[in-house]
């Protein structure tokens, strides 16, 4: 026997209220509708204990709305996006959202293409981690009115609602806790020039060092991108060019992977050799030989306040008033930062 299916009808007899409540609540729209939290609730059990199915096309069509964002970050694969696109993903589908994720694979020309793409599949709306660089495919998603939330890297020029961290107050604590403990030499494996998040990073290592009256060599500053390869090659470009080294700050964990293999590879010990702190945390980090000092970024808040701005602009039609959202970071000391060879 074919078993019936199961109806928005049964559902809301279920929970006790009409078809009409069981509906709005199931379209995310309980508050909207004034429909109060334990009722709400009884309706999303009633529903899950039912094993409902609404059909989604269906009320696409009735209501213009596909049910779906779009999430674009530039390397799935890397721990600190992979962990923002969970977060966001876990509370966009709390709201009766689906997620569609893209990597643009550090292509600002895969960016724009998947942008359009994205919007193509009728998202509701787009939280961006771009690559940084351009902008102007952000300023046409603003002039369009797109419901867009940019995450991590951000432009000033571009008013759009951004989450990002506070990357020049962690890179100023990273540094200060290198030369804490005597550092004066002391290099530094960049990301990509020009982006928000390199550019504070930067800034609140210079700012680091000129507090403590240490002069910044700009020799010291090498890199070009967050990758694994970038770290890897400059850290080989500041071992050859400065043997005085000590410590070395990786503006990424991508860049503090390159930075291991390079140290590996010319037998170099962390941290009697050279001390490292990196920019973001990673499963990696605590659990090597000399668990690394991190700057610890909060990625599922990141994620979350992301995802909550989106659906707030999906659900109200309007702008948040704030539109800069910059969350805390801190410092976590490990073992792979000691005093230099040469002090005490």
């Amino acid at each position: 026997m074919t078993q019936e299916p199961v109806t928005l009808e049964h559902v809301a007899a279920a929970a006790g209220v009409s078809t009409s409540t069981a509906s709005r609540a199931l379209a995310g729209k309980a508050r909207e509708c004034r429909i109060s939290a334990k009722t709400e609730e009884a309706i999303l059990l009633a529903a899950k204990g039912l094993g409902f199915q609404p059909s989604h096309v269906a009320r696409s069509l009735r209501n213009r709305r596909s049910g779906l964002i779009g999430l674009l970050v530039p390397d799935a694969s890397n721990p600190f996006f992979a962990a923002i696109a969970r977060k966001a993903t876990v509370f966009a589908e709390q709201h009766g959202l689906s997620t569609l994720l893209a990597d643009s694979h550090d292509s600002i020309d895969h960016e724009k293409e998947l942008l359009t793409h994205l919007q193509s599949r009728q998202v509701e709306g787009l939280i961006i981690c771009s690559i940084g660089g351009s902008s102007s495919h952000l300023q046409t998603l603003k002039r369009a009115g797109t419901n867009v939330v940019v995450v991590d890297r951000w432009f000033s020029e571009v008013r759009l609602p951004t989450v990002t961290s506070d990357n020049e107050r962690g890179a100023f604590m990273a540094t200060s806790a290198m030369i804490d403990k005597g550092h004066r030499r002391i290099g530094c494996l960049q990301g990509r020039p020009g982006t928000s998040s390199n550019d504070e990073r930067l800034l609140g290592f210079k700012n680091s060092l000129q507090t403590n009256n240490i002069e910044v060599d700009p020799t010291l500053v090498r890199g070009d991108d967050f990758s694994e390869e970038s770290g890897y090659r400059s850290a080989c470009e500041l071992l050859d060019a400065h043997p005085d080294l000590s410590a070395v700050f990786a503006f990424s964990n991508q860049n503090a992977l390159g930075a291991l293999r390079a140290f590996a590879e010319r037998k170099v010990s962390i941290p009697s050799d050279v001390s490292l702190v990196m920019f973001d945390d990673a499963p990696f980090a605590e659990f090597l030989a000399s668990p690394l000092s991190v700057v610890r970024q909060d990625v599922d808040a990141i994620g979350h306040r992301a995802a909550e701005l989106l659906i707030d602009q999906i659900r109200t039609g309007k702008k948040p008033r704030d539109l800069l959202h910059r969350l805390p970071v801190e410092f976590v000391s490990r073992s792979s930062v000691a005093a230099p060879k040469n002090v005490g």
